[in-house]
């Protein structure tokens, strides 16, 4: 049975967040969108009986307190709250400063865990909800050029495979989702940011990077609207997964991290087992 829920997600105004808004939209549930431009959030999603937009940007600890309180008073309750407000910053570790990789990291990570804060008493007093955030192939392994973002992504999933047991007693679930290549807005303009050229040992290998980004912006294989009613799907579950891999890229990139595990497990297993206490 599809029960109506109320859908609470970040980065609503473009790309994936967008692709997500509609379909919940479209499944009869009711959403909460938000975003930093609520002029561009109208713009996108026009008007709806359902929907509710706010100005949320996730690094702004006033900005989540005051959506939250704002769409329990649309709406009376949170059950999704869907983390997918994203940026990209790509570049070689050393050419990257750390204004950027705090910034990375301040959207990607910290920002999830803010709004996560303010939803949290919510879905308490609920003694219900679902907790989805999006993460990356690049959460569950790391990529020449990535250092910043896949650091971000690693971190978003130790927090949320750690939140899981800490809100479970409370018929709180958490989902991490791991996309592959989806063809989103990630690879714009508007949120990618490259490191600046410092350092000519990298010269050849960030040029041949930065135009394989470009070249692949509007050609990923993955239809962010699949994913979204991927997502609508799960939402309905009863007992959701902790994890979804979304795409077949994501899928080998899960299994060659699985593989390349076992390999270091097994080749220094000895090792490993002869650093117990012996009495």
């Amino acid at each position: 049975m599809n029960t109506s829920k109320v859908w609470f997600i970040t980065g609503a105004g473009r790309g994936m967040g967008l692709d997500i808004t509609k379909a919940a939209l479209l499944a009869g549930h009711q959403v909460v969108a938000t975003g930093r431009n609520t002029d561009h959030l109208r713009a996108s999603l026009g008007d709806h009986p359902n929907l509710f937009i706010a100005k949320l940007d996730v690094t702004n600890i006033e900005d989540t307190q005051v959506a939250v309180e704002s769409a329990v008073e649309a709406f009376g309750k949170i059950d999704v709250l869907v983390n997918n407000a994203a940026n990209f910053y790509a570049g070689f570790f050393e050419e990257l400063s750390m204004n950027q990789i705090h910034s990375q990291f301040n959207t990607a990570l910290i920002g999830p865990m803010n709004v996560t804060r303010a939803v949290l008493p919510v879905m308490r007093k609920q003694r219900a909800g679902h907790i989805m955030s999006i993460s990356s192939g690049a959460g569950l392994a790391g990529f020449e050029f990535n250092t910043a973002y896949a650091a971000s992504k690693f971190g978003l999933e130790g927090w949320m495979e750690s939140l899981r047991f800490e809100v479970i007693p409370f018929g709180i679930h958490t989902t991490i989702i791991n996309p592959g290549m989806f063809r989103t807005e990630l690879l714009t303009e508007q949120s990618s940011t490259y490191a600046d050229p410092s350092i000519e040992d990298y010269s050849e290998r960030r040029g041949m990077n930065e135009q394989s980004y470009q070249s692949q912006n509007g050609q990923q294989a993955g239809d962010s609207a699949k994913l979204a009613q991927a997502l609508i799907n799960i939402a309905n579950e009863e007992q959701p997964p902790h994890r979804f891999i979304a795409g077949a890229d994501a899928i080998a990139i899960a299994e060659q991290k699985i593989a390349d595990l076992q390999a270091q497990v097994n080749a220094y297993r000895d090792l490993s087992i002869s650093m117990s206490h012996k009495d």
